[in-house]
C-alpha cells in the first residue's frame, strides 16, 4: 500500500426552480451568495422544500442528508423531517438492515473531527478539519461501532465514501499524507482503501500511488499527474464494492463481486480492483472522444460510445433486482478536470449516464433537455450522485445548488426538493453574510428500512405557474 501505507492525509442555473413556485406551502425562502462561475447565475429568492411531487409516479420513500448546519435528517418526499441525528458526515450514509442483522435506523456518520496540524494540511485546500473518528450510530444516536484509532497516525482521515461489506467489515475511503518519489508536491495527499472488521483494525489495505501505470495514462500524462502542484493528485471520490451482478454470473473475472470500483475526479477515470490481486483489471477512461465537434453537439441517439466525461462522482454499478442492473451508473460533472485538461463545454449542463460496462456505450442518459430545459440548467461541476430506483426512476442530487429530485426514464420530473437548511457563514474578505445551500452527496432510503411504524406522507404536490406568482410588498 504505496509500500504498506508509509505510517505516519453554487452556481448552477436555478433554472430548474425556473419554473418553481409556491408548493403547497412547502417552501421558505433564502437570500443566495452571488458568486461563482461567470456563466451561471442564480436568483437571490427562490422556494425551498418539496416543489414538485406526484407520489403516483415517483418512487415513494425516505431520503438521507446532511444539511449546513451540520445535522443529518431523514425526510419524507413531502420534504417533512421524520427523524434527525445531531452529527454529519461525508457522506452520511443508511445502512442497509441486511448487512446489520436486520436491524433498522443504522446509519455511518463523523465522530469526531479535528484541526489539520503541520503536514496535515495541503495549501490550497478551503477546509482543514480532518475526520479522526467515524462510526455506525442507531436510531438514538448510540455509538455501535469506530473506526481511527488504529489508522495511520491515530486518524481514520476519511473522506468522500463508507460501505458495510456483506462480510460485517467495513469499506473505508482514506487519506494518507506522505512523500511520493517523483512527484513535485513535497507530500501527496493519497488515496487510500481500508477494510475494517468490527474491532475497528485494518486488515485489507490497497493505495492508489502503487497502481498509477495500471490506469492507462500516458508517459505525458503520467509527467503531468506527478508534477500536479496539487498534493490532491488523483482526488478520488468514491469507493464501492461491486456487488453480485450478470456480468460475473457470465463468466466475466473482473466484475468479482467483492471486487471494487473507484474514481478519481481531478484524473477523470473510473476503475475496478481486483481484490485478490489488489490491481487494476478494469477502467473508463482517461481518455474519451469529444462531446463536441466543430462546435455542434453530438447525437443524442442511444447507444453510443462514451464520450467526455470530466470530473465525475459516485460511479457504482446498479445494484441487482434494479432496472438496468450490472450497467454503470455516474454523475458526469462535466467540470474541470483532467491531466491534460478536458475540453468542457462553456455553457454546457451536466449529466447522468447509465453505461454497458462491457461495451463502454452509453445506454441511458439524463440532461437538463431531458426536461425539456436547456442543456446548462442541469448543472454541478463538483459533488452529487445519482442512483437507480426500484420503479425504473433515477434520483440525482444537483449537490451545488442543493436540489434533489426524482426523473422517470423518459425525464419526466416527478419529485423535486430544495435543501432548506443552509450553511451560514461569512465572507473572511468582505466581512458578508454568505448562505450556501450545497448538499455533497444524498441518499434514497426505502421505507422498511427505518424503525417500523415511522411516519411519512405522500401528499402530491403542483407548483404555481411561476410566471403569476410574485413576492408581496409589504402594505405602506
Amino acid at each position: 500500500m504505496a509500500a504498506a501505507v508509509r505510517c505516519a492525509q453554487l452556481p448552477s442555473s436555478k433554472s430548474n426552480l425556473r419554473l418553481l413556485a409556491l408548493a403547497g406551502g412547502a417552501f421558505c425562502f433564502f437570500t443566495l451568495r452571488a458568486c461563482l462561475l461567470p456563466a451561471h447565475a442564480e436568483p437571490s429568492v427562490y422556494p425551498t422544500g418539496t416543489t414538485i411531487y406526484d407520489p403516483a409516479k415517483a418512487y415513494n420513500s425516505f431520503v438521507l442528508f446532511v444539511g449546513g448546519d451540520d445535522v443529518s435528517r431523514l425526510i419524507d418526499l413531502n420534504g417533512k423531517v421524520v427523524h434527525e441525528w445531531k452529527y454529519n458526515g461525508q457522506p452520511v450514509a443508511f445502512i442497509d438492515p441486511t448487512l446489520v442483522s436486520g436491524q433498522r435506523g443504522h446509519i455511518f456518520v463523523t465522530l469526531e473531527t479535528e484541526e489539520g496540524k503541520g503536514t496535515d494540511l495541503v495549501p490550497g485546500r478551503v477546509q482543514t478539519r480532518i475526520r479522526k473518528t467515524v462510526g455506525e450510530i442507531d436510531w438514538d444516536g448510540k455509538k455501535l461501532w469506530a473506526f481511527g484509532a488504529s489508522a495511520p497516525g491515530g486518524r481514520a482521515q476519511q473522506h468522500h465514501d463508507i460501505a458495510r461489506l456483506p462480510n460485517g467489515n467495513t469499506l473505508v475511503l482514506a487519506n494518507v499524507l506522505y512523500p511520493l518519489p517523483g512527484f513535485a508536491t513535497p507530500q501527496v495527499l493519497d488515496d487510500v482503501a481500508y477494510e475494517v472488521n468490527p474491532e475497528g483494525e485494518i486488515v485489507w489495505t490497497w493505495a492508489a500511488s502503487d497502481h498509477l501505470d495500471e490506469i492507462g495514462f500516458t508517459g505525458e500524462e503520467l509527467k503531468l499527474v506527478k508534477a500536479s502542484k496539487n498534493a490532491d493528485y488523483l482526488h478520488v471520490n468514491n469507493l464501492k464494492p461491486l456487488g453480485p451482478n450478470h456480468w460475473f454470473d457470465e463468466g466475466d473475472q473482473r466484475f468479482a463481486p467483492d471486487n471494487l470500483i473507484f474514481d478519481s475526479r481531478s484524473a477523470n477515470f473510473i476503475a475496478i480492483i481486483d481484490r485478490r490481486t489488489r490491481k487494476i483489471v478494469w477502467t473508463l477512461g482517461p481518455h474519451f472522444p469529444p462531446i463536441t465537434e466543430d462546435g455542434n453537439v453530438t447525437s443524442r441517439k442511444i447507444p453510443r460510445p462514451v464520450d467526455q466525461i470530466s470530473g465525475q462522482h459516485d460511479a457504482h454499478i446498479i445494484p441487482s433486482g434494479l432496472p438496468g442492473a450490472g450497467n454503470l451508473l455516474v454523475f458526469d460533472n462535466q467540470g474541470e478536470a483532467g491531466y491534460p485538461h478536458a475540453a468542457v463545454s462553456y455553457t454546457g449542463g451536466s449529466r447522468v449516464l447509465e453505461i454497458n460496462p462491457v461495451t463502454k456505450e452509453i445506454v441511458w442518459q439524463y440532461t437538463g433537455a431531458s426536461s425539456g430545459n436547456p442543456g446548462w440548467s442541469f448543472r454541478s461541476t463538483h459533488i452529487s450522485n445519482a442512483r437507480r430506483l426500484p420503479n425504473g426512476n433515477t434520483f440525482i442530487d444537483e449537490g451545488q445548488i442543493g436540489r434533489f429530485f426524482q426523473v422517470t426514464p423518459s425525464g419526466d420530473i416527478v419529485w423535486e426538493y430544495i435543501n432548506p437548511y443552509p450553511r451560514r457563514g461569512k465572507d473572511q474578505e468582505t466581512g458578508r453574510a454568505t448562505v450556501n445551500h450545497s448538499v455533497y452527496r444524498a441518499q434514497p432510503v426505502p421505507y422498511d428500512w427505518a424503525p417500523e411504524g415511522t411516519p411519512h406522507s405522500e401528499t402530491p404536490v403542483t407548483p404555481t405557474d411561476n410566471t403569476n406568482f410574485h413576492v408581496p410588498a409589504k402594505n405602506s
